[in-house]
């Protein structure tokens, strides 16, 4: 999966449970974003493997 997708997921499914989706930082090899509170790495490359994708959207 793009990572690029992956984040329109993760936006996408912050917009429908109502709750704050912002960045805050992308330092390293993982953007970090916080979803109310909840920190979610995002790694850094192209493409993401299925699985990995799967466990941040979980």
């Amino acid at each position: 999966m793009k990572r690029r997708d992956h984040i329109r997921q993760l936006r996408d499914a912050a917009s429908a449970a109502r709750l704050e989706f912002t960045s805050l930082r992308n330092t390293g090899g993982h953007e970090v974003f916080s979803l109310d509170g909840l920190r979610i790495p995002v790694p850094n490359h192209r493409e993401i493997a299925e699985g990995t994708a799967r466990s941040i959207l979980r």
